[in-house]
C-alpha cells in the first residue's frame, strides 16, 4: 500500500515545477519518503549542534599566525 504523503507530493512537484511523475519507479522513490521522514522526526531534539569547533575549525585555528 503506497503511504498518504505520495499523491499530495506527487501533486507539489506538478504545480511547482510543472513536471509530473514520469514513471512508476519515480512513484516508488516518493513512498520511500516516507520512511524517511519518519527517521529523521524520531532524531528530533536528539541531533545538537557541537559545543566544541569542529576538528577543520580547530585545525584553522591551530594554523593562524601569532598576533592576528
Amino acid at each position: 500500500m503506497e503511504p498518504d504523503l505520495v499523491v499530495p507530493t506527487m501533486e507539489a512537484i506538478r504545480r511547482w515545477s510543472g513536471v509530473a511523475v514520469p514513471n512508476a519507479a519515480a512513484r516508488h522513490g516518493l513512498a520511500d519518503h516516507a520512511a524517511l521522514i519518519a527517521e529523521l522526526e524520531a532524531l528530533r531534539g536528539s541531533m545538537v549542534f557541537e559545543e566544541e569547533p569542529s576538528h577543520f575549525e580547530a585545525a584553522l585555528r591551530a594554523c593562524k599566525e601569532p598576533g592576528q
